[in-house]
């Protein structure tokens, strides 16, 4: 392969990455917008997109081995190729998160827990996630040390949301065994909800790390 054609690969690969990410995070975006408007149709949508999601992540899998097959890269250009590979990685494992909320949204009837904003809290994520995909395309490293920061946080909001669900569950006086079945359940969903937004969070800090390991060769948040 011609070196400018090989450069053209990375610069197309840059690009599908992107692309992903801005799938992923619509899907994301639906999830939540189903989850808060009890929209099982949107729901179904999400759910039923995420074979696209699967679909696109091999095909750029595909394109990275393809990448490192083809030309042996020089240093920058592998550690670019191998942090692409990790970050679609991580975006197909968000992709699947939005599927989640897609499920719960079919099971969530009402609303329990007025005090725990879930809706900010996937704000959160997002924000997260389409800063730290700006930070790869830009190669933005003190933004990647940033989302760390900002992962802590949101940590903090997923603990006190948690807290809230817990200690509401206590003080609720039950009247029968079907309300302490249908609470329980509205417990489960929420707080596999705050859970899964969490673990957005996570996923965006790895992408965060393999950016910053693509740009300067340094590990420091990956372990």
């Amino acid at each position: 392969m011609a070196r400018q054609s090989y450069q053209e690969k990375l610069t197309e690969l840059r690009e599908d990455v992107l692309y992903m990410s801005e799938v992923v995070m619509e899907r994301l975006r639906m999830g939540m917008d189903a989850l808060e408007q009890k929209d099982e149709a949107l729901a179904r949508e999400v759910i039923e997109g995420d074979g696209e999601i699967n679909r696109m992540y091999l095909d750029l899998e595909q394109d990275c081995i393809d990448l490192l097959a083809l030309q042996q890269p020089v240093a920058s250009d592998l550690r670019f190729i191998a942090a692409s590979f990790k970050i679609i990685t991580d975006l197909e494992r968000i992709a699947d998160l939005a599927t989640n909320l897609g499920e719960y949204t079919m099971d969530a009837k009402r609303d329990l827990f007025p005090d725990v904003d879930v809706q900010e809290m996937g704000e959160l994520t997002l924000d997260m996630l389409e800063d730290a995909m700006l930070a790869y395309d830009t190669e933005d490293t003190d933004s990647c040390r940033e989302l760390a920061a900002r992962d802590d946080e949101l940590d903090q909001f997923a603990e006190r949301a948690s807290e809230i669900v817990v200690r509401d569950l206590i003080e609720r006086e039950l009247a029968s065994t079907e309300e302490v079945e249908q609470i329980l359940q509205d417990v489960s969903r929420l707080l596999l909800t705050i859970r899964d937004l969490e673990r957005v969070g996570d996923h965006t800090v790895n992408i965060a790390a393999r950016t910053l390991y693509m740009v300067e060769n340094d590990d420091e948040l990956i372990y």
